[in-house]
């Protein structure tokens, strides 16, 4: 599942950097991720996954690493790591 993550943050990410490069645990924002790219990969990652992110997980803190959207993705489809 992380690859997939990794890709869909390649695509939808905006980052200035290579997505294949960054740690799971790197901060997306200071990797040049903005607010707006974050909204667009929620929905990529919405519609990928066929989920959808609850008002309680629409925070920077679910979108701030590969592992965190890992982590939330998991959590929203009952998946194992």
């Amino acid at each position: 599942m992380i690859e997939q993550v990794r890709g869909l943050v390649a695509d939808h990410g905006g980052l200035a950097v290579d997505v294949a490069t960054l740690a799971e645990d790197t901060d997306l924002y200071r990797a040049g991720m903005s607010s707006f790219a974050s909204v667009q990969l929620m929905l990529a990652l919405e519609e990928t996954f066929d989920i959808e992110f609850p008002e309680t997980m629409l925070s920077p803190k679910t979108f701030s690493s590969l592992g965190a959207i890992q982590a939330a993705v998991q959590q929203l489809t009952g998946a194992t790591a």
